[in-house]
């Protein structure tokens, strides 16, 4: 997949999973960006420990799983920051 479809589907699922996770208020589109490209990477992982494929292409299955990789990141972060306060 080209860099600028990279970057259009980790901007979308960053802010599909920040608003799922009512945590859009606090970041910007750089931090949605950032968990989208992560969160897909991070998916991708899940999805192949499950016996599916990751990130396929620009498609309506990929930015599902970029942005379930997106929500959990947000997650992990929420638990660790309890955890260290």
């Amino acid at each position: 997949m080209g860099l600028l479809a990279w970057l259009i589907l980790g901007l979308l699922a960053g802010w599909i999973a920040s608003m799922v996770m009512k945590t859009d208020a606090q970041q910007g589109a750089v931090m949605d960006l950032i968990l989208g490209v992560v969160g897909a990477m991070v998916g991708g992982v899940v999805m192949n420990l499950f016996g599916s494929a990751g990130v396929t292409g620009f498609n309506l299955y990929s930015l599902l799983v970029a942005t379930l990789g997106a929500v959990i990141l947000i997650w992990l972060g929420r638990m660790f920051n309890r955890n260290s306060m």
